[in-house]
């Protein structure tokens, strides 16, 4: 664990300890008081109240009003999630599903491939939880590959993938696109001039005071980002606001055409997708209230953090991302980080407190006993954990001691869908709801990890579960699950 992650968990532990102590004194001080008042006769307080000066009566109800008041003033607005939308291929769509053997004879036909790359492909595949129908963009079926990434080609992709979500979520809602007072876009490798919250706001026509954020190269757990910071442009507009938020990644102009190979993994993983998602302070026809979002960032002193997830130039000038072996190890180190400080603010007393001690023996007090992993099943119903890769769900389905079925979401989304960068986490939304497993009341987890290095989490609580399972899923639910061999599942 990095030297900046280990005295911030010690730090939370101490301060959740001092807030439980301070929280058992206020409540014994609020009920001795309480006692005293009642052991005293009817005469006693009626004696006792005449005494006072009418200035005093008046200072004892009205100072407690004023601070009543103020404090729902300065409150911070509750935030819901009134609807959300992903995109879904159609035959319509320039969109093309591609299977394992497609994939693998396109990569040898490029000329740029060499044999021992192709054969890394195929087995990396084999065992990456990918099924036979997730999607690339028209580009990617041409050979070479690198002739058809095109800013025009990248623009119709995003264009596509965008604004179908988009039309979807406007039409679920019944939302104005005059309505929308915020606009919040994230992409982390495409960012054209104009910008993709210019091409939106000029597709739909949105209004010219419209607050709108652009953001790039924060990975994929920049979905979690442009929720956070949606939320915060939410509590300085006015009530009942309205803020679009959309997360998708446009892979064209990012298909690498070297033989590195932790450079060739993106190629193998990344697929088309994109989530629109419509936050608001009005409560009207909200399906999910925000409960709490977390941001921790490890990169900060850290270099394997900053640079596992790189995008560089190989030795032959080729550009792509690279993704570093020690990605996984630095994955856990960050989602401890943020389960340090998400922990106290969803987990139960006990759990917490067993969580802190336990924290404490072994660095303060430096006892050699195994950390306490906290249930996170009695905060949670449903996990939405990044569908990233098979490792990444392998990882923290172990990290959390989650169950088959709660990472099941996950790994039916990287199967159908691949990973959809930012996007993937209201796939499976989408996956559950699809199901019929939500209920009203039911909290959600999404986990997201972006380079950096960053871990998001967000806790969602179910207002109003869907209709029914229209949707990305709409026309393969009922195939799901699948069973994953074990030689992609392990």
């Amino acid at each position: 664990m990095s030297s900046s992650v280990q005295p911030m968990r010690v730090k939370a532990a101490y301060h959740r300890i001092v807030d439980i102590f301070q929280s058992v004194l206020l409540v014994s001080l609020a009920a001795a008081s309480l006692v005293a008042l009642m052991r005293l006769g009817t005469e006693e307080l009626t004696s006792l109240v005449r005494e006072l000066q009418p200035v005093h009566l008046f200072f004892t109800g009205f100072l407690p009003a004023a601070a009543v008041i103020f404090y729902l003033m300065r409150r911070p607005c509750t935030v819901y999630l009134t609807d959300y939308a992903c995109f879904h291929s159609s035959f319509n769509h320039p969109l093309a599903r591609i299977p394992m053997a497609s994939f693998v004879e396109h990569n040898k036909k490029t000329p740029s491939m060499n044999e021992r790359s192709v054969r890394f492909i195929s087995r990396l595949l084999e065992r990456s939880g990918l099924g036979e129908e997730t999607c690339l963009p028209a580009a990617h079926n041409f050979v070479p590959t690198h002739e058809y990434c095109t800013l025009d080609n990248a623009r119709a992709e995003f264009e596509l993938v965008v604004f179908s979500a988009i039309d979807d979520l406007l039409a679920k809602t019944g939302i104005a696109p005059d309505a929308i007072g915020i606009l919040v876009v994230n992409c982390s490798l495409f960012c054209p001039t104009p910008s993709l919250v210019d091409m939106i706001i000029h597709k739909y026509n949105l209004r010219g005071d419209i607050r709108s954020m652009n953001l790039s190269g924060m990975g994929c757990s920049a979905g979690l980002i442009s929720v956070g910071l949606a939320r915060n442009l939410l509590q300085v507009a006015p009530r009942g606001s309205h803020a679009l938020v959309v997360s998708t990644e446009t892979i064209t102009p990012n298909y690498y055409v070297g033989n590195e190979r932790a450079m060739l993994l993106p190629n193998c993983l990344f697929r088309v997708g994109g989530a629109a998602a419509l936050l608001s302070t009005s409560p009207v026809n909200a399906r999910f209230r925000l409960k709490h979002l977390v941001r921790t960032h490890t990169g900060a002193g850290n270099d394997s953090a900053y640079r596992c997830v790189f995008q560089e130039e190989d030795d032959e000038g080729n550009v792509g991302i690279n993704l570093s072996k020690d990605l996984m190890v630095i994955a856990g180190k960050s989602l401890e980080a943020n389960i340090t400080r998400i922990g106290p603010l969803v987990l139960p007393l006990r759990e917490q407190l067993l969580f802190a001690l336990s924290l404490v023996a072994r660095k303060v007090f430096r006892a050699r006993t195994k950390p306490y992993i906290p249930n996170f099943s009695k905060a949670f119903k449903h996990f939405c954990i990044h569908a990233g890769g098979r490792a990444v769900i392998d990882e923290l389905q172990k990290s959390l001691s989650l169950s088959d079925e709660q990472v099941e979401a996950s790994r039916m989304t990287l199967h159908r869908f691949g990973n959809t960068s930012s996007s993937s986490l209201w796939y499976e939304l989408a996956y559950m709801e699809a199901k019929g497993r939500m209920r009203k009341g039911d909290r959600v987890w999404m986990i997201g990890f972006g380079s950096g290095f960053k871990c998001n989490s967000a806790a969602w609580e179910c207002i109003e579960p869907a209709p029914n399972a229209d949707g990305p899923w709409a026309t393969s639910i009922h195939r799901y699950p699948v069973v994953i061999p074990d030689v992609l599942k392990h």
